[in-house]
Parts: structure tokens; sequence; C-alpha cells
């Protein structure tokens, strides 16, 4: 498909995340809008041609097109890519729902679950848009910096149907991004939000000092939670050895360019919450996924300890210590 016959995409979220991806697209050869919710910003960024806070030194591409008017994007635009967080996601579909092109495809790229509720992404997305509108999620293990300067990535996107997943995987294929298709959106959305949470759990570890045995033990029976909650939820356990279970759980939690871990670490160090949140000044979908996982857990009937203990930590003013003591003390028993 020759450029001039591509698809318009408007990526809806102007973040480090949303970002890197509205470059990646466009150097596929996109006519590609970014849309953020600050105008003023947004001005910044297309004069600047780069986003200078969040990614400084990474050109836009000339088909990247930077816009102000959120209605006026939707309209223009053939697909939806969004990367809003979490708790704005409800919100940005209200607002374009109505002005979508009636075959456009509706993907996201946030990784959370809906404040309050606990609902998985997709759907809010079916409450909203209905529920014969073509939506997909893309995941797995990414760092935006990363893939905006082209480094190897591989990605998941998933989507009720095979063909959905296809069109989405063939915006952000390159031959620096490798995809793969699923359609295991319960599992690739869940493995997306509990990765987060985990990544606290980890960082808190790191942060007290207690080495590297603990931070595997934690990442190991971390991954045996969310295997459990993704199950119980009728999610398929390839979906958990995957990228966008394992692989984007070891990335999070090992890796100093993850914002939840970065909460964790500074928690770890006596840091106050809000203070961490404030210095990191990116959203740190973790912290409110948190309360949410717990929530499917219990009603579920699933048991997650160590997601118990992060809550405890960031909600209850609990200290870290005494989680890791709480965590500690369990009962010996069978590995499952």
């Amino acid at each position: 498909m020759s450029a001039a016959n591509k698809p318009v995409i408007a990526v809806l979220g102007a973040g480090s995340w949303g970002t890197a991806l509205a470059v990646l697209i466009a150097h596929n050869g996109y006519h590609t809008l970014l849309w953020g919710h600050d105008p003023a910003r947004m001005a910044q960024l297309g004069h600047a041609r780069e986003n200078t806070r969040y990614l400084p030194g990474v050109r836009f591409p000339d088909n990247l097109l930077i816009r102000e008017d959120l209605l006026a994007t939707a309209q223009e635009a053939t697909n939806i890519l969004l990367v809003v967080p979490s708790h704005a996601f409800r919100a940005t579909l209200e607002a374009i729902g109505t002005h979508l092109a009636p075959a456009a495809v509706v993907a996201w790229a946030t990784k959370g679950l809906e404040p309050a509720t606990g609902r998985l992404l997709s759907q809010v997305a079916t409450d909203v848009l209905g529920a014969t509108r073509a939506i997909g999620v893309i995941s797995g293990p990414t760092f935006a910096r990363e893939v905006a300067q082209g480094l190897p990535t591989a990605v998941t996107v998933a989507a009720r149907d095979l063909a959905t997943a296809d069109v989405i995987a063939r915006w952000v294929h390159s031959d620096r991004v490798r995809v793969y298709t699923s359609a295991d959106m319960v599992g690739v959305e869940l493995g997306g939000a509990i990765k987060n949470v985990l990544a606290i759990a980890t960082g808190i570890s790191d942060g007290l000092g207690l080495g590297a045995n603990a931070r595997a033990a934690l990442i190991t029976r971390g991954l045996a939670e969310m295997r459990r909650l993704i199950e119980a939820l009728g999610g398929q356990p390839e979906t958990v050895m995957g990228l966008a279970g394992i692989g984007d759980l070891v990335l999070t939690c090992t890796d100093n360019q993850s914002r939840n871990r970065q909460v964790g670490l500074a928690l770890g160090k006596g840091r106050k919450l809000q203070v961490t949140l404030g210095e990191i000044g990116q959203v740190a979908e973790g912290v409110a996924a948190a309360r949410e996982v717990r929530g499917l857990a219990r009603r579920h009937k699933v048991e997650m300890p160590i997601t118990e203990q992060v809550c405890r930590v960031l909600f209850d003013e609990v200290a870290p210590q005494a989680a890791v003591e709480a965590l500690l003390s369990r009962e010996p028993r069978k590995e499952t």
C-alpha cells in the first residue's frame, strides 16, 4: 500500500509512550496525528518538532502532525490509538464516540484498569462504543524511549478477532518492531495491569536493599499471582508466558526506566508516595491498578498476597519492611 493510500492514524495522548508510538507509526509511512489534552503543550510540540519534555532529541517525521482539537482529530482520522491514562480512558472515548468513522478501528496502548470499577478497558470500550466496534490493545515489554530510538522491540496486539489484530499490528510492525497477535484480550489486558503492581513490589524490595534473591522470588511468585487471576477471568495460560505476561513483568520489575519500579524504590527508601509521584511527573499506572487488581482478586476469590501487601503500603500506610515481613511469615506451602 502506498503512503498516499494508507489510513490516517490518530494517536490520542502525547506522553512519552503516545509520542513514541506516533513516531513509530509515522516512520512506518502512515499519515499520523498526535493529540494531547493541553493545547499550549501541543503547540510547543508542533513548534519544536519533538517532545522536549519526555523524549528530547527524538525528532518528529514530516508526516507526524500535531493536533490541539480532539473532536476534529477524531473526525480526520481513519483509525484511533488511545494512549491516555486509564483514568481518562472512558471520558476520551465518550468525547470522540459519535465522531468516529463507521469502520474506524479503535485500539489502545494504555496498561491499566478503570479506576473505581476495576473494569477491563475492553469492557469500557464496549460500554461506550458498542459491541460491534473493532477494538484491540497493544501491550508487551516496551519502554518509550527505546521504541522511539528504533531499538529492537517485540509487542503483542490482541483483539476479539485476529483480523482486527492484524490491522493494528500493521500500524506498528517494522524492521525493528516484531509483532505477535492474539485473541486473548483478557489475558493481555490483565497482564499489562498486574505487572505494574508487581513492579512496585520489586522496587520496594530493592529500595530496602533486600537483594537479587528477593527480587527473583517476587517476580516468580508474582507471575503465579498473574496467572491465577488471568485464568480466573477467562484468560489463557499461554498469554501469561508470553510478551504481555512474563516478558513485560521481567522488564518492568528489573529496569529503572519503569515508573512503577521507581515508585517502589522510593517507597522502600522511605519517601512519601505523593512526593514521589510528583517527582516522576507522569502517571504510574500501578498505583491505581493495585486497588483494582486487589478488588478483582477478592471478588473472584484469587489469592494474591504480593498485591495485598503492595496495597497495604500504598493505601494503609503500612511500612514497607512490615509488608515484607508479612509475606515472609506466611506458612510454607506447596509451590503451584
